[in-house]
């Protein structure tokens, strides 16, 4: 198995209602899931390629709820990447050298059934996921913006985190409201649902350490 490691952030939007049933083994919220996502790695490498400061957005869609499979994936790489660093992340995001189970992208890989051609394109990325703020865009493909959740009488910020000290993607996620759209192979739109900021720490083997926000 390929050594690898990474540190970044990410922005995970979806169709359910703010908490996400997902997170507590509970079924979405409408029935199906759909999702968009965006990670900005901080520091990371696969072997011996270096895969600081790159990016990649998914798109996912699953007719219920993701464990009963028959979902489809669309990934969009960095065009800056060399060659060697897009093998790199697509096998990552593939869920190949890593041990069963261990991440995010492992568990999703045994429950789709088409997973589309990835393509390379610049990718506008910005998480702060202390404040519960970002955006990520791809030109004719995906766009999303994050923000806090707020307080529908007041208008005030509400903060809420989830934590999972046994997660394959996170141990603590920021909770935030989330906007947005894509098309090509997966075309997929919603406004103020769930959104998902978080600190990823994963290697081959899951989580390392304690991934907080």
């Amino acid at each position: 198995m390929t050594p690898w490691e990474i540190q970044a952030d990410e922005l995970v939007a979806c169709n359910c209602a703010y908490g996400c049933p997902c997170q507590f083994n509970a079924l979405p919220t409408h029935g199906n899931c759909e999702a968009m996502a965006g990670f900005q790695i901080i520091k990371g490498h696969f072997g011996d390629t270096n895969l600081d400061g790159l990016s990649a957005v998914a798109t996912m869609w699953w007719p219920g709820p993701i464990h009963e499979g028959g979902g489809k994936a669309f990934i969009v790489v960095d065009e800056s990447a060399n060659e060697a660093q897009r093998t790199a992340l697509l096998t990552i995001l593939s869920g190949e050298e890593t041990d069963p189970g261990a991440t995010i992208w492992n568990v999703f890989a045994g429950t789709l059934e088409e997973v589309f051609e990835p393509v390379f394109k610049t990718i506008e990325i910005s998480i702060d996921v202390e404040e519960r703020l970002g955006r990520v865009f791809v030109e004719g493909l995906a766009e999303s913006s994050g923000e806090p959740i707020r307080n529908p009488v007041t208008g005030d910020v509400h903060r809420a985190r989830i934590d999972l000290p046994h997660g394959f993607e996170y141990s603590l996620a920021e909770m935030g409201s989330a906007t947005f759209k894509t098309t090509g192979p997966i075309e997929l739109a919603h406004q103020d649902s769930y959104a998902q900021f978080a600190h990823l720490h994963l290697n081959n083997h899951g989580i390392v350490g304690s991934a907080a926000a």
